[in-house]
């Protein structure tokens, strides 16, 4: 069986690394929500070795994960937990939690539930980064992205780029202080908030 492989993770894997070398630099610990094909947690594991990795996801794509964990096993790269935002999250007291790409695909109802785990589980201090297409004052920062929101809605109508100001409404809510707000190629941007 063939490693599931995303494109667009070996195009930004790079460019998130800075991003999370400065914030986790102190962090002995990182849960992976939604971590699709599995290439970003290898990558990340492999070039933060001070830390332990954790993915999860949905169960359809815990064999894929399972694929790449396999073929590059590495001692601070955990088997992948299966968490879905409808349901009570496996694991709690985090000190870190990164997500890629995953607010878009999901229900607004979802990214509420998203934040709410987030609330539950991520210690006071703890940081959270959000990687992924953002709206700004329900503008597009690029045809591209208006692009590739039409296209989203047409497989799913529920799904969309999020608006920056109503995702950080629901930090604040789940008692995160946004700490950075990074542009990132291809359009894409890195939220980066801590736990009060």
């Amino acid at each position: 069986m063939d490693r599931p492989f995303s494109q667009a993770c070996e195009n930004n894997k790079a460019s998130i690394l800075i991003i999370l070398q400065k914030h986790v630099a102190d962090v002995d610990f990182v849960l992976e929500v939604g971590s699709g094909t599995g290439q970003h947690a290898v990558h990340f594991a492999r070039h933060l070795s001070h830390l332990t990795w954790q993915p999860t996801d949905r169960p359809e794509y815990i064999d894929g994960i399972n694929l790449w964990r396999n073929s590059e096993p590495m001692d601070n790269l955990l088997s992948p937990l299966q968490l879905d935002v409808n349901q009570p999250w496996p694991i709690d007291s985090i000190p870190a939690v990164f997500s890629a790409n995953t607010l878009h695909i999901m229900s607004w109802l979802e990214v509420e539930k998203f934040f709410r785990g987030i609330k539950e589980v991520l210690k006071s201090g703890g940081v959270l980064c959000v990687y992924g297409p953002f709206n700004y004052q329900e503008q597009y920062t690029s045809d591209s992205n208006r692009q590739f929101d039409q296209q989203l809605k047409t497989r799913d109508p529920l799904s969309g780029i999020r608006d920056f100001e109503a995702i950080n409404r629901l930090a604040i809510s789940a008692g995160l202080t946004l700490m950075s707000d990074y542009p990132m190629p291809s359009n894409n941007r890195c939220l980066v908030w801590t736990k009060d």
